[in-house]
């Protein structure tokens, strides 16, 4: 099972209110928050409901790795020692299983979440309130959205 990264793109600005209590389940409140979820049919059923709001895909190690960068803890940023001392592994072990959808951020108290991002380096490539497939942002990206998380961190 892997995981998968969603971000949210679009504001709330005249959102109608069940999109954003299915935004505000997601964790996925503000502009720029991210969260890793592991890949689950209710999980890709919320997303395709709010999918003129956030863009999602598949995590990879790479991604992963640029992701922990932004990842915050209520002491401080994420780091090795945090890591050991309340879930008992190292950064490498917990890169690897949040990739592969073994652990939930959610379960983590330690975690802040959701993960605060900036904008996208050099920008968008798309407008922001279209789809991928007619020259937007929005939606199903697949491996593309470790490309878009490094920019964006």
């Amino acid at each position: 099972m892997s995981s998968l990264l969603v971000i949210r793109i679009r504001g709330s600005a005249s959102a109608p209110w069940n999109i954003q209590e299915v935004l505000k389940m997601l964790r996925l409140e503000n502009q720029y928050n991210a969260i890793v979820f592991p890949k689950d049919e209710s999980i890709i059923g919320s997303l395709r409901k709010v999918q003129s709001y956030v863009t999602w895909g598949e995590l990879n190690m790479d991604g992963a790795k640029a992701l922990l960068y932004r990842m915050e803890t209520y002491r401080g940023k994420l780091d090795e020692k945090i890591l050991r001392e309340s879930l008992n592994i190292s950064l490498e072990e917990f890169t690897k299983n949040m990739v592969e959808g073994k652990i939930k951020l959610s379960d983590i108290d330690v975690l802040k979440l959701p993960i605060r991002l900036h904008p996208p380096r050099k920008g968008f490539k798309g407008k922001i309130n279209a789809f991928l497939g007619s020259g937007g942002e929005l939606g199903y990206r697949g491996e593309a959205i470790n490309e878009l998380v490094r920019r964006m961190v």
